[in-house]
């Protein structure tokens, strides 16, 4: 059968790949997509969207307990796992049939199968209908990642879970232990912790979410513990020992091993790259801890084949792939787009109070040699958080002294992983200290807390 010919093909149609299709047709590209398994990827379907919805469940479920405090009544308060689980399921359902929907209307064309790459420029998709041979002058690799296994603590789907066993559980977990306290980690144990699990979190480094900034580190551990999470820090999971039903936790820590026993173990240590089976190694793309090598444009430098997402590493967001997606399709047509800034780029974590940030944590900036104005402002001190009935957390932005620049904001709280995009958009314009004070921030929002930090940096804080 000759080969079907097109200009883009994107291999994987994840956020990034799917974003990147759409792009490349708008920009008149003829575009083929190709997927193993779920359009929408592992965001839409077993990561990002359903574990909101879950999240969202759970939250629902905290207020109802909550009801005497806002004046109402709710008695008889219960879940039906198989019922949330049912929703979560849903919204993805929902999601994924909408990018089929985006495809069609792009005039994307779908290809359901497995791809390899035989030489430069080929791609051959193997499915229920048998090998097809494509041909394309630009291909991006958009294959994502999954959940890294660590010997000894590999998922079974019974006693232990990774995130896709979590996200569909088959029972309610009694005694959980989560291994690892990043985003995926914290977010299932907020979850199962609320349902009602005695939760453990174990973090192999000296504080829980180790990739934000160490004061909202040390809030978000306090909030867990005074919600019944048992969190231990620098402590390794040495080994699991299976039995019937439960599963005894070797655990590590300075003073030696200690062994725990638990019913349900999520292991959430981290992802690594779908680079597998691909014909990467043979087309010379240089790979470095099962992630593509690329430069700042997602060139791999194989001549017409780039690689974005979480395939080309941290940092691991589907926002980021997205973007990415947009930014090489715009290249492939002969634009001049502006190459990815990391440190532009929020992380949000969606547990219980939501984490959010983005630029340097006050360490980072205190290394790269900036001297600092640092401010903060408590949602105690906020009258739209109080009238919410969630006055638990805070805002942090870092400024770099001589230049007024916004070097990084970190907040704890409700509904900041919404908030954080005023800052985002500040560093994106250059922002200093002096155009955010001389904003006007809506009242009663949460938003008055962002200029109230950038406010106290400078020693102008009105209402602390």
């Amino acid at each position: 059968m000759a080969a079907q010919n097109f200009d883009v093909i994107v291999i994987g149609a994840g956020p990034g790949g799917y974003v990147a299709a759409i792009r490349a047709s708008q920009l008149g590209q003829k575009v083929a997509i190709i997927e193993r398994e779920n359009l929408g990827g592992i965001c839409l379907n077993w990561g990002c969207i359903p574990t909101k919805a879950l999240l969202r469940s759970a939250e629902v479920f905290h207020l109802m307990h909550r009801a005497k405090e806002f004046g109402l009544a709710a008695t008889g308060i219960s879940y039906d796992l198989n019922a949330v689980v049912a929703r979560s399921r849903g919204v993805a359902k929902q999601l994924s049939g909408g990018i089929g929907h985006l495809m069609k209307k792009h005039k994307v064309t779908v290809f359901m199968g497995e791809a390899t790459l035989p030489a430069k420029g080929k791609v051959s998709v193997t499915s229920a209908k048998g090998v097809e041979e494509l041909t394309a002058k630009s291909i991006i690799l958009a294959t994502g990642a999954r959940a890294r296994e660590l010997p000894g603590l590999e998922a079974d789907g019974d006693l232990v879970w990774t995130y896709r066993h979590a996200l569909q559980p088959k029972r309610m977990p009694k005694k959980l232990l989560v291994i690892g306290s990043g985003a995926i980690g914290i977010e299932f144990a907020s979850f199962f912790n609320t349902l009602g699990a005695d939760t453990t979190v174990v973090e192999v480094m000296d504080r829980v979410l180790p990739v934000e900034d160490a004061e909202v580190s040390a809030f978000a551990k306090k909030a867990f513990v005074k919600q019944g999470m048992k969190i231990l820090e620098k402590t390794t999971v040495k080994k699991l020992d299976r039995g019937n039903g439960k599963v005894t936790a070797h655990l590590e820590d300075a003073k030696g091993t200690t062994t725990m026993e638990f019913d349900t173990v999520i292991s959430a240590v981290g992802i690594i790259g779908n680079i597998e089976n691909l014909g990467l190694e043979a087309l010379g793309v240089k790979i470095d801890r099962t992630h593509v090598v690329t430069d700042e444009f997602c060139r791999t430098g194989v001549e017409g084949l780039y690689a974005i997402g979480d395939i080309a590493g941290a940092p691991w967001l589907a926002h980021k792939a997205s973007h990415e997606g947009v930014m090489v399709a715009e290249l492939i047509a002969g634009g001049h787009p502006h190459p990815i800034k990391p440190g532009s780029i929020a992380g949000c974590t969606y547990c219980h109070p939501q984490v959010a940030s983005v630029g340097m944590t006050e360490a980072k900036a205190k290394e790269a040699g900036f001297e600092l104005k640092v401010g903060r402002f408590p949602f105690i001190g906020n009258g739209k958080a109080i009238a919410l009935g969630e006055a638990e957390g805070f805002i942090k932005t870092i400024f770099d002294a001589k230049t007024g620049e916004l070097l990084g904001a970190h907040m704890i709280g409700a509904e900041v992983t919404e908030l954080i995009q005023g800052y985002v958009i500040g560093r994106a314009l250059e922002t200093t200290e002096e155009d955010l004070m001389n904003t006007v921030f809506p009242h009663p929002t949460l938003s008055e807390m962002m200029h109230e930090s950038v406010l106290d940096a400078y020693g102008r804080a009105l209402h602390i």
